[in-house]
């Protein structure tokens, strides 16, 4: 099963642009778990993630794809829909 990891935080400006495009996904049947860097800095450390907003991409609870940073919407299909 493959499913979209969100990493944000609320004060990241960025990430307050994303989450209206991850829920978009999410109304168009894509799974995406949104996780919250600030309260979960185990996960974000065991994923290495530097930066947010970070979207992981897992395929059978493994890491395939990474994007980092703000993108438009159609990078984060594309992510989904490369494997």
């Amino acid at each position: 099963m493959k499913k979209l990891l969100y990493f944000s935080a609320p004060w990241c400006g960025p990430c307050k642009h994303l989450g209206p495009i991850m829920e978009e996904l999410q109304a168009e049947g894509i799974t995406v778990q949104k996780i919250d860097a600030d309260s979960n800095p185990e996960i974000c450390q065991s994923f290495n993630i530097r930066n947010i907003p970070t979207v992981i991409l897992q395929s059978n609870d493994v890491e395939v794809g990474r994007k980092v940073g703000l993108n438009p919407k159609n990078i984060y299909v594309e992510l989904y829909n490369q494997n």
